[in-house]
């Protein structure tokens, strides 16, 4: 008796150390999902146990705990610099931006953990950084009644952050601390290809995952027509042989999928928007909310086995295609700020969807959609993927930002960007914007009223800057970071975020009937301007029917007038 509790005894280590590894997910047959103590806790005993997993504390997030990042490295080196040298290709994976979609959390520590006890293959060129919990403020607040669509698990976190943001909106803006720890992790480990784990609304369908990508247009280039004829097709080759039928993200404009659907626009406010201003291979995997949720978690599994895959057998092509990409950037001369989907051009893709129609509300009683499971169809769809470039902007030889405007260039710094402080006061000529129009939201987004329809005018100008002003060359790898930024007209611009508002408050102003005086004084001095004055009121009746608009426009015309007031603050040196 005494040998058999001697050999109970030594073998108790062994077996407390397989289940130890054993996830809630796996515990509960996929009923429940890891809370997110849990979650790190997990990824501690995985670094502790096994040398290949690094987990580190980047920076801390809204909620007050550090966004972590964990590392896994088949040959025990952490450093991204060296693993970059060595000709490793860098996957990084984040999980829980919304936390009610916590399928990539649950796949991705099983991942880890199964490739750590050898029941899968990791590649010797691939690393994998993972992410266990972005949104970490919506995680821990847990409620089983949030995304009241979604089939599974049984609670799960919120999609608000701890600031109630949707951080799939705040990767450009970055009001957040988790998008500017993400920023940093994002160039720490400079990813050849980025996973953002999430789960679709919308329409019923047979298909357990979908799949956004990079738009392969707005990508561009050699690396944009590489992720449409190759990578994607590669990836739902590779997924089919899994058993999955992969289908482009439903992003669908009538009531229903049947007729087709434009891809979505992924502007730099979004994960993959953003990781294309840095030329990495950008993609969101989207499970679908109504199937039950081990359907879901297999299929985000079997798609990190097929990111994996794929990238290691192509690694020496993504890797040119990246140094390509990043070296183009240095001398390209124009870019572009929009791209509008061509409706005239289409892709066919096979999607397998259910019949829909309409019957009586039990609310209601009007008219209300349904789907039908009992009559599943197939059928080619047309998808809108291509877009055209517009607005093009030439790239100046530099930027200069005054030191005032410390938001914008901390966010700059945040994203590596390489400038210089000025060591001198001194006056160049540049050229220099006015905000000639713009439209605002009505409402807040995101924190923001955004501005859309940016219309700017243009002139040269000697301006006075001091000992501290920044300047930026435009000979970096960021360049197309910079001018998606920078650029005012740009959708996802820093004006169009609200940063440079306060240039559209007048500041100084006048007493009129002060400036009566001081304004037919300046007009007799000054003709030309009597000369557009006068033109002005012939041709506007409005104009000419009014005292005060004629006095404005002779004191916005005069040097009494602030030079910062619609003046945009971003200077081009050319």
């Amino acid at each position: 008796m005494k040998k058999i509790l001697l050999l109970f005894a030594a073998l108790f280590p062994l077996l407390s150390y397989t289940q130890d590894l054993t996830t809630r997910y796996e515990k509960t047959n996929g009923r429940e999902t890891a809370t997110y103590t849990e979650v790190i806790q997990y990824y501690q005993q995985l670094a502790k146990r096994f040398p290949q997993i690094n987990i580190q504390a980047i920076e801390a997030t809204d909620a007050g705990f550090p966004l972590h990042l964990v590392t896994y490295s088949p040959g025990r080196n952490f450093d991204f610099k060296s693993l970059h040298r060595q000709n490793k290709r860098v996957i990084l994976i984040n999980n829980g931006i919304h936390p009610g979609e916590p399928d990539g959390i649950d796949a991705s520590m099983m991942l880890l953990r199964d490739l750590a006890q050898g029941k899968i293959h990791l590649p010797e060129n691939i690393i994998l950084a993972v992410i266990p919990v972005y949104n970490i403020g919506g995680m821990l607040n847990r409620s089983p009644w949030y995304r009241v669509d979604q089939n599974g698990p049984d609670a799960f976190g919120s999609r608000g952050n701890a600031q109630n943001l949707d951080l799939n909106r705040d990767f450009i803006k970055a009001d957040s601390k988790n998008a500017l720890a993400f920023q940093q992790i994002y160039h720490l480990t400079d990813p050849d290809v980025f996973i953002d784990n999430h789960v679709s609304n919308g329409a019923d369908y047979q298909h357990i995952m979908t799949l956004l990508t990079t738009q392969h247009n707005k990508l561009g280039g050699a690396m944009g027509e590489f992720m449409n004829k190759t990578f994607e097709p590669g990836l739902y080759a590779l997924m089919k042989k899994k058993g999955y039928d992969l289908v482009p993200y439903v992003n669908h404009f009538g009531e229903t999928p049947d007729s087709g659907w434009v891809e979505f626009a992924d502007l730099p406010r979004y994960s993959s928007g953003y990781t294309t201003l840095f030329h990495t291979f950008g993609f969101v995997p989207e499970t679908h909310m109504l199937k039950p949720y081990p359907l879901r978690v297999k299929a985000t599994y079997a798609l990190m086995e097929c990111f994996i895959e794929f990238t290691s057998t192509h690694s020496e092509t993504i890797k040119q295609l990246r140094e390509h990409a990043k070296q183009a950037a240095l001398t390209q001369k124009t870019f572009p700020l929009a791209w509008q989907f061509d409706m005239n051009k289409y892709s066919l893709i096979t999607f397998r969807g259910f019949a829909s129609g309409h019957k009586p509300s039990a609310i209601s009683g009007l008219p209300r959609l349904y789907y039908d499971r009992t009559k599943p169809y197939t059928r080619q769809v047309k998808f809108y993927n291509y877009a055209t470039e517009e607005n093009f902007v030439e790239k100046p030889e530099a930027y200069i930002i005054p030191q005032g405007w410390w938001t914008v260039i901390n966010l700059l710094k945040n994203n590596q960007v390489k400038m210089q402080p000025l060591q001198h006061d001194t006056t160049i000529l540049v050229e220099v914007y006015h905000i000639a129009d713009f439209q605002s939201y009505t409402k807040p987004f995101e924190k923001h009223y955004l501005h859309t329809n940016i219309k700017v005018s243009s002139s040269k100008d000697s301006i006075r800057f001091r000992k501290g002003d920044y300047y930026i060359p435009m000979n970096q790898s960021a360049n197309r970071y910079l001018i998606e930024t920078l650029e005012p007209t740009g959708g996802d611009s820093f004006f169009a975020w609200n940063f440079f508002d306060a240039i559209l408050g007048q500041k100084e102003g006048y007493s009129p009937y002060v400036f009566e005086d001081t304004g037919a004084e300046y007009l007799k001095q000054h003709p030309e301007l009597q000369e557009l004055l006068n033109k002005k009121k012939a041709a506007d009746t409005a104009f000419a029917n009014s005292a005060s608009a004629q006095l404005n426009f002779v004191f916005k015309n005069s040097p009494y007038a602030e030079p910062e007031y619609m003046r945009y603050p971003v200077y081009r040196v050319r």
